[in-house]
């Protein structure tokens, strides 16, 4: 009976006896939210394109963020090397077209997600080769990114917000919503959907595949540099990054792998969901909740409803 009410009724009581921290820890959570959304975006817009779970996406967050943060180490200045490293994930972008993508068209998926598998540990070997494998420091007063808090007094207590969350959150919004604008109001938009659906009958149509590969893996990279500034901002930048990346899998199952929008959703569920149970819950069920409690979440969707809440039932004859 104890545990009964240690887990359905007393943290409720918190919640109502310190609505304060309730509110802290929304915030936290939302924040989170946000940028596991720009993460599962830029796995949302590969999948589109090429029906595959683009497995590298972690490790080219990681890329992008230490390539911004080495051309500063040797002496570029911060703007020139944030445009430079754009520079760079076009060109990935193209390389990864030319070399993976163009030789496998029409193979099987899993082929296509054995690929990415291979370039994941291509950056990684690169990345460790170039800038080495030591934590680095994100650059966020060269570019102009704020830090301290702010204190807001509300609902009898104090609320925290740190200035760079704040940015994050902002950032991180306006570059889902205009991504989402892109691709589901522009010819590049239909065309994608085109080639998610058959590579084949795209290219009978006249759809270059080429083209649409090169443009989505591009705003992918920018997904990812966007990714590493944020993330690297609040903690460091390094290889470890690549871990928080793989939250995407629970916010892609949640919100289904070919919607933007359900990115934004699931992002926020898990990022909230998983600040609450660490504060509330994990107490009972030990520190660390946070690591694994957004899977449990993620269990659950894909026992009740598999295609995520926006993703589209598939039915197969057989």
């Amino acid at each position: 009976m104890h545990l009964i009410y240690q887990i359905f009724i007393d943290p409720f009581v918190q919640m109502g006896s310190a609505p304060d921290l309730f509110v802290q820890t929304l915030w936290e959570g939302l924040v989170a939210g946000v940028l596991y959304s720009l993460i599962a975006l830029g796995f949302v817009l590969i999948f589109k394109a090429s029906g595959v779970f683009n497995f590298a996406q972690g490790i080219m967050v990681v890329f992008a963020a230490l390539t911004l943060v080495g051309l500063y180490a040797h002496g570029v200045p911060a703007f020139l090397a944030l445009a430079i490293t754009i520079g760079v994930m076009f060109l990935l972008a193209m390389a990864v077209e030319r070399l993976v993508l163009r030789p496998l068209v029409n193979q099987p998926e899993i082929i296509l997600f054995m690929a990415t598998f291979g370039l994941t540990y291509i950056l990684i070997g690169f990345g460790e080769l170039i800038f080495g494998g030591d934590p680095k420091v994100m650059i966020t007063d060269q570019l102009y990114l704020p830090s301290g808090s702010y204190t807001i007094k509300a609902l009898g207590g104090f609320v925290q917000m740190q200035k760079i969350d704040i940015a994050a959150a902002v950032i991180a919004s306006a570059m889902v919503a205009s991504l989402a604008v892109f691709f589901q109001k522009t010819r590049i938009g239909r065309a994608l959907r085109a080639v998610a659906d058959s590579h084949r009958a795209a290219l009978s149509v006249g759809i270059s595949l080429e083209y649409i590969w090169v443009t989505v893996w591009f705003a992918a990279g920018i997904v990812a540099l966007a990714t590493g500034i944020m993330w690297g901002a609040r903690s460091n930048v390094s290889f470890a990054l690549e871990i928080i990346s793989l939250k995407a899998l629970p916010v892609l199952i949640l919100g289904g792998f070919t919607s933007i929008p359900g990115a934004i959703i699931g992002g926020i569920i898990i990022g909230v969901g998983e600040k609450i149970g660490e504060f509330y819950w994990g107490p009972l069920f030990g520190s660390g909740i946070e690591e694994w409690f957004a899977y449990v979440i993620a269990l659950i969707f894909l026992l009740f409803r598999p295609q995520g809440l926006f993703g589209e039932r598939i039915i197969e004859r057989i």
